[in-house]
């Protein structure tokens, strides 16, 4: 699968934070500006390259000769404030030796929860990959705090793993390479057991797979565990992700080669639509629709929208036009919806006709809670 990974034309790099600096805390120019070769060298070579950067903080920390590990949260923020402009000077210092220009762009969650402000960003960035310039994207650490304050109910980027996943399914790229200091996934954590084996290739991500995700790393606030919710979206997708080591030299020039380095996750047959991906993946869930078994051997066996008739219970509050999961039977989120009623009028209508709507609703729009073209499946079923 790997000789897919030379047509890939749209690649999206996220540098994880320890990438940044050496093992005495030094920061690591030299590593710095050999990935910023790399990519200018891509990117001439004809691909369109994104690069998802973390280090702000870490860099605005080492600025100020203060511990991101044990700062507050308004500490962090501040590093944010004063790294961001220490590391986008160094991409366009890097990039300059090559002709190529960077663009930075600082994301909020909200950048993705709003349908029209993700329609807005995706034009500016599909512009400005049509114009040759390479965008830098960070989460606006200054102004967002998901990122920082991570707590185990947290909708955090992790360590911009989430964040470069939801670009690269924006922009429809091929490929997502996640650099940071391991070298793949392991049936173990290999710093705990040296017998660990070093997994080449993932085709689904199971809950077996889960299961291996281990700690955070040092400096960064993801883990293997965001990696994976990373790689999942990249493959849901349609795409291709590969988690490999951004220490190792000239690492992103032999994974774009093809080479056997890092994990290969291979994405999907199909893929969504656009529309579909937000649903899906950029979208911030309001509630939770539980249904039955009749519901869903419907929306996922017969091409059917989901009927209140279906739905067993709805859980937290939601307006019209929201994004909410749905839930088989077996506790699963099998599909996100964009509902066409609020929560109000749900609970009202759960078990219903849709004979019932004009009656007990406040409203009728629709025949359907969530009409066909609304669904976006997360699982095998689509």
């Amino acid at each position: 699968m790997r000789e897919r990974i030379g047509d890939a034309r749209r690649v999206v790099v996220k540098l994880g934070s320890n990438l940044f600096f050496n093992e005495a805390g030094v920061i690591a120019l030299g590593r710095i500006f050999l990935f910023i070769e790399e990519i200018g060298a891509a990117r001439l070579a004809g691909r369109q390259m994104i690069v998802v950067s973390s280090g702000a903080v870490a860099l605005g920390a080492d600025a100020l000769k203060m511990k991101s590990s044990t700062a507050s949260l308004r500490q962090k923020q501040a590093f944010a404030a004063v790294g961001q402009s220490r590391l986008m000077n160094l991409y366009e210092q890097g990039f300059a030796k090559y002709g190529l220009t960077p663009a930075q762009v600082l994301l909020t969650e909200d950048d993705f929860a709003s349908r029209k402000r993700y329609l807005n960003l995706r034009h500016t960035l599909m512009t400005l990959l049509e114009m040759g310039v390479i965008p830098v994207i960070n989460e606006n650490d200054t102004v967002s705090t998901s990122e920082l304050e991570i707590t185990d109910r947290s909708r955090s980027f992790g360590d911009n793993d989430k964040l470069s996943a939801l670009v690269m399914s924006k922009l429809e790229a091929t490929l997502l390479v996640l650099l940071s200091d391991v070298d793949g996934l392991f049936t173990e954590d290999p710093r705990e057991n040296p017998d660990a084996q070093f997994i080449r290739e993932v085709r689904a991500i199971t809950a077996d797979i889960e299961a291996l995700a281990g700690r955070k790393s040092g400096r960064g606030r993801g883990g293997m565990e965001t990696k994976l919710q990373a790689a999942r979206i990249a493959i849901n997708s349609g795409g291709m992700a590969i988690i490999a080591n951004g220490l190792k030299p000239h690492i992103l020039t032999r994974v774009l080669a093809g080479e056997e380095e890092g994990t290969l996750f291979v994405g999907k047959a199909g893929s969504l639509g656009e529309k579909r991906r937000w649903i899906a993946f950029a979208s911030s869930v309001s509630g939770r629709i539980h249904i039955n078994e009749g519901a869903l051997d419907a929306i996922t066996k017969k091409n059917a929208s989901l009927l209140y008739a279906g739905i067993t219970r709805i859980e937290n509050q939601f307006a019209n036009g929201d994004v909410v999961a749905i839930i088989g039977p077996n506790g699963e989120e099998v599909a996100r919806g964009i509902v066409n009623y609020s929560s109000d009028d749900a609970s009202k209508l759960i078990g219903k006709h849709s004979d019932d709507i004009a009656r007990l609703a406040t409203s009728k729009n629709y025949d359907a809670f969530i009409t066909r073209n609304n669904l976006a499946f997360l699982t095998e079923y689509r």
